[in-house]
């Protein structure tokens, strides 16, 4: 590996370990090169994420993430501006992943930038795609497919994942995003229900609520069944880190159930013990044993 590739490599490795997330643990089930990969690709992610939620005006963060949509394009052309630019670069090539996820990313991320309504699930729909199923997609052709599985086999699953995911994430971050603007939830939806989102934490619309959540839990279920299937399609490490990964959703999905759907007293978490049993019990998936 050349010297310039290595130091890519450990920086992106740095960047990583100081995200101060519990996936990259996850990323210990993959072998070297994969979990290198990983690691650029995260390093990516947070870089891009740290783009857009910095602080700064909105044309300031705009202009950022323009600037570095065309970097991104000048290294995979072999032209690196950014320490994580020749191991992404590698990554990108090694594994054969689209250029297009990475700037779905970038897109999505973009849009978080002002407030965000959305007044359908239609409308929604590309959003979690772009912030959520691209990454899925890159992150797979790394994990590895069994023999004689193609990507096209695995994109619908693989998107479906990013959606449950997603949906996910909004479900638990409501009452921050709310505060910021943001307002996930399809418009359409939550009139449906009666119960616009300056009333989500109000006790009085209790009834309204509840039935606007259990409606909303219920859509990301149907997305992990979905993505279910991706289960048998991925290489053993990737079955492993797949389990991990979609364990560790499910979890917040239901403490989101278990507390009543109050997501807004305290930050919803998936316990530790529950996390570390995801994670023991992927081990011998790794190795073919299940």
């Amino acid at each position: 590996m050349p010297r310039i590739c290595h130091a890519s490599f450990l920086y992106c490795r740095e960047v990583t370990r100081a995200a101060n997330s519990s996936f990259p643990m996850a990323f210990r089930l993959l072998p070297a090169a994969e979990r290198r990969a990983m690691e650029a690709l995260y390093a990516f992610m947070r870089v891009t994420d740290d783009l857009a939620d910095g602080p700064g005006l909105p044309t300031t963060k705009r202009d950022g993430l323009g600037a570095w949509r065309v970097a991104l394009a000048e290294a995979l052309a072999g032209r690196p501006t950014h320490p994580i630019h020749p191991a992404l670069a590698d990554t990108i090539a090694r594994f054969g992943i689209p250029q297009q996820y990475l700037c779905d990313v970038i897109d999505g991320v973009e849009s978080d930038i002002d407030p965000v309504r959305f007044s359908t699930f239609a409308d929604l729909y590309p959003y979690c795609y772009r912030v959520a199923s691209a990454v899925g997609l890159a992150c797979v052709r790394v994990w590895g497919f069994r023999p004689g599985v193609t990507s096209a086999e695995v994109a619908a699953p693989a998107e479906a994942a990013g959606i449950a995911f997603q949906l996910t994430n909004i479900l638990r971050d409501l009452g921050e995003d709310a505060t910021h603007g943001r307002v996930y939830l399809p418009e359409d939806e939550w009139k449906r229900f009666g119960c616009p989102p300056g009333e989500w934490a109000d006790p009085g619309s209790s009834a309204a609520y509840h039935g606007l959540m259990r409606f909303q839990v219920g859509r990301a279920k149907e997305y992990y069944r979905l993505a279910g299937a991706l289960d048998r399609l991925l290489s053993p490490h990737g079955r492993a880190i797949f389990r991990v990964m979609t364990g560790t959703y499910r979890i917040l999905l239901d403490e989101i159930e278990r507390r009543d759907y109050d997501v807004f007293t305290r930050r919803v978490k998936a316990p530790r013990w529950r996390k570390g049993l995801v994670f023991l019990s992927a081990w011998p998936v790794k190795w073919g044993w299940w």
